[in-house]
């Protein structure tokens, strides 16, 4: 039996720096400015028949022809995807308030080794936190809240930790929605080097606490994974970040500037170039 194909959509025009929002059903009325579904043929709808006389035509959108920015309904994932102007240098970076910012330390990394950099996640995010608009990664990512990228990038990087650490979320529930993510993505996109960064803290012996345990727990979950874990759950303290620190857990640009340094050195033994 023939799968059926599933309609590509259409969105206005989306920054590359972060991943669209969900897309509604349907644009109200006189507001061009919002999202629109196209369909891909002129057909009855599932389970009828065609009408008298009709002739039913399926017209295939090529998605290679669609403007960066534009959301693609991928029939083999059955998601919506972004397109984006060039996958083949595009790095995906799902994150929390770490990686969100455009100066992120996350980002800046990424950018100096040449690649563009689309966010998918969110502040007050995480492997089990949400945010009230934005659920976790996974469910995020299964519910639509943000959309990957059509096509195949080379790198995939997931930070976070820290808001799964201060929301009290259990080592069991940390790990087991990483490893469903973590099946998700190389699912998506198997060809990809998916890189781990922990969570950002002091460091056990400088009253790291949750957030550095949470650190540990996500290099075990890559290392389970084979995938290559960039810990940073003692970098306030090793590097100095705690003296640029804006608030208890963000960096302000300096400290960015000192994190994004040493990311990159990391980025850079792991063959991300």
């Amino acid at each position: 039996m023939m799968a059926r194909i599933i309609p590509p959509v259409l969105a206005a025009a989306l920054a590359l720096g972060g991943c669209a929002p969900a897309l509604q059903s349907a644009a109200p009325p006189n507001t061009s400015d919002r999202v629109k579904a196209v369909p891909a043929a002129a057909a009855a709808g599932p389970g009828q028949p065609a009408a008298a006389g009709s002739v039913r035509r399926k017209t295939a959108v090529d998605p290679h022809s669609l403007p960066a920015g534009s959301l693609y309904r991928n029939p083999a994932s059955g998601r919506d995807e972004i397109i984006v102007e060039d996958i083949e240098h595009t790095a995906v970076l799902i994150g929390d308030s770490q990686s969100e910012p455009e100066g992120s330390w996350p980002r800046l990394a990424l950018g100096r080794l040449g690649y563009d950099v689309v966010f998918c996640g969110g502040g007050g995010t995480g492997f089990v936190a949400s945010n009230g608009v934005r659920g976790n990664y996974i469910d995020a990512l299964e519910h639509g809240d943000w959309h990957l990228p059509y096509g195949s990038p080379p790198v995939v990087v997931i930070e976070g930790g820290g808001n799964d650490a201060t929301k009290g979320a259990s080592d069991t529930e940390i790990a087991e929605n990483a490893e469903r993510l973590i099946d998700a993505v190389e699912h998506r996109y198997p060809t990809a080097d998916v890189v781990m960064v922990g969570t950002l803290a002091r460091g056990a012996q400088a009253g790291g606490g949750r957030r550095t345990e949470v650190d540990s727990l996500l290099g075990a979950v890559a290392k389970e994974y084979g995938l290559s874990f960039v810990s940073v759950g003692d970098w306030l303290t090793r590097y100095g970040l705690a003296e640029h620190l804006a608030d208890d857990r963000h960096l302000d640009p300096d400290g960015h500037e000192v994190a994004a340094v040493e990311l990159e050195k990391r980025f850079e033994a792991l063959g991300l170039i």
